[in-house]
C-alpha cells in the first residue's frame, strides 16, 4: 500500500498552522512505517495503547531523520486525554479502526484534538461490498478472526462513521488492496477537515 499512502500523505504540509510548522498525531503508530511518508520538519507525537511498539519505533526515528519526532503517549484512540485539544494540524490513523472498541468515539477524540481547518488523514480495510462472496465469508470468519486478530473486525463499515463525523470537508474513496485473495481485500483512504 506503500504508492498509496504516499498519494495520500503528499498534501499534509497543506495542513500546517499558520506559523508554517505541522504538527502530526499518528495514533496506532505502531513501528513508525508512516514516518517515511511525512514531510520534512513535521513534528510527530504518537500514541499507541501497546507500550511494546515504543522500541520498534526507536528505529523508524532513527532512519527518518526528516521528522521531528517529539514524544510517544500509551493511549487508546478513544481516550487521548494527554493530548490537548485543539492542538494538532493534523491527525494520522492507518489500519487501526477495525480495532478499536468505538469508531464513533474515537472520531469524537480525532474532532477535538485537532484544529480548527486541521485534517484527519486515515487509510482503513473494510468489509466488503454486502453482494460479494468475499462478505458471505468475512461474516463466516468473523467470530473467530476478532479473537486471532486482536480485536480486529473485518465486516466494519467505518465510512459510514467517517461520513456521519461533524467534519467540514471530506475526501474519501474506496480502493482494492494489492492482495487479490485476502479476506481484507476493500479499504477506504483519505482525509476528512475539521
Amino acid at each position: 500500500m506503500g504508492e498509496h499512502k504516499k498519494d495520500l500523505f503528499s498534501n499534509l504540509s497543506e495542513f500546517a498552522g499558520s506559523s508554517g510548522e505541522l504538527r502530526v498525531l499518528e495514533v496506532g503508530c505502531g513501528s513508525g512505517a508512516n514516518f517515511q511518508f511525512y514531510p520534512r520538519g513535521c513534528k510527530v507525537v504518537c500514541v499507541d495503547p501497546n507500550p511494546n511498539f515504543q522500541k520498534y519505533l526507536s528505529k523508524n526515528v532513527a532512519e527518518n531523520e526528516h521528522v521531528h519526532f517529539e514524544r510517544f503517549l500509551i493511549a487508546s484512540g478513544e481516550h487521548m486525554s494527554q493530548v490537548a485539544s485543539g492542538s494538532v494540524d493534523v491527525v494520522v490513523c492507518t489500519l487501526v479502526l477495525c480495532s478499536v472498541k468505538s469508531v464513533e468515539v474515537f472520531l469524537k477524540e480525532v474532532i477535538r484534538v485537532l484544529r480548527p481547518g486541521g485534517a484527519y488523514f486515515f487509510l482503513e480495510h473494510v468489509a466488503d461490498d454486502q453482494h460479494s462472496w468475499l462478505h458471505f465469508i468475512q461474516q463466516i470468519l468473523q467470530p473467530t478472526w476478532v479473537h486471532i486478530g486482536d480485536g480486529c473486525q473485518l465486516t466494519r463499515e467505518t465510512w459510514k462513521d467517517i461520513e456521519n463525523a461533524p467534519f467540514t470537508e471530506l475526501k474519501l474513496r474506496h480502493i482494492q488492496g494489492p492482495f487479490k485473495y485476502s479476506i481484507i481485500r476493500s479499504h477506504i483512504i483519505g482525509y476528512a477537515v475539521k
